[in-house]
This record gives structure tokens, sequence and C-alpha cells, in this order.
């Protein structure tokens, strides 16, 4: 008999979204810290296609359409890291914050277009629990020349 899925894990499946394998930090820090029932999840930058994570900045290399599909990305990365935290999706409570740091041009100007790409994926799968506050900042240069990453703060199901 096949175990139960249940509602986040399930809309994963209905939406027929694979997460990639949860990836590791880059430097010395924990992928994701709890305290009490809030769990914050460092910051995952888009899942590579072939061989390399993507490079480059918005504006220059990438639309803001281009930056949206990274951002969406990213965000999957993001819920491998969620759910190797917790262990289940389901056992996410909300997403309370989002927030987003592009490498962009000075006069890039889409900010928040490019980071619906990921808040649209957290409303997809939590339903009315993945709206969230959000911020998102554009900057010069990000670790490794990624074009984003994307950081959360949830509240959990208590143990």
């Amino acid at each position: 008999m096949t175990p139960p899925v249940h509602a986040a894990e399930q809309r994963l499946l209905d939406l027929g979204l694979v997460l990639p394998p949860a990836s590791g930090p880059a430097g010395n820090y924990a992928p994701a810290a709890r305290s009490g029932n809030l769990l914050f999840l460092s910051g995952k930058a888009p899942v590579a296609e072939g061989a390399q994570k993507p490079k480059g900045q918005l504006g220059r290399d990438y639309t803001a359409e281009d930056g949206y599909h990274l951002a969406r990305s990213a965000c999957l990365d993001l819920l491998s890291a969620l759910q190797a935290a917790l262990g289940s999706l389901d056992k996410v409570s909300r997403i309370i914050e989002l927030h987003g740091v592009l490498n962009a041009t000075e006069d890039f100007e889409d900010h928040a277009r490019v980071l619906d790409g990921a808040s649209d994926l957290l409303v997809e799968v939590f339903g009315p629990a993945g709206v969230h506050a959000r911020s998102v900042i554009g900057v010069s240069s990000l670790r490794g020349g990624v074009p984003l990453t994307v950081r959360a703060t949830v509240e959990c199901t208590p143990d």
C-alpha cells in the first residue's frame, strides 16, 4: 500500500514538478536554521541546466522574463532545502517572507516581475499559506556570477 500524500507534496505531483537534490552550502553556514516554529532558509541560486549554474546579469544577459524562470528555478532548490530540513513540505504552516537579490545592471527596473517567479511557485505549491511578505534588491554582483538568489523564512508545524 502506498503511504498517503498530503497537500503540498500532492501539489508538487499535480504540477509535474520534481525537486532537484538539495544543494549544499557554498561556505561555512547551514542550509537551514530552526528556532521554535520558524525555519530560516539560506540563499539559493537557480538550478544548473546541464553542467553549470546560470551566470550573468539581469538587464544585460537576461530579460525580466528570463529572470522570472530563473527565480522559479532557484525556488525549486529552496523547496528542496525546505523538504530536507523538515522531512516533508506538508510540515509547512505558511511561508512568512521571501527575499530576493538580483545581479542586475544599474538601469534594470523589473525586480518585482523577476521575483514573481519564486512567489508564484510558492503559492502554486502551498496555496494561501504560500502568500508571503517579500523584498527584492539589485546588486552589481553575486557569488559565482549567478543572476539571482532567493531565501525565505517559513513557519513550520510543531515537532
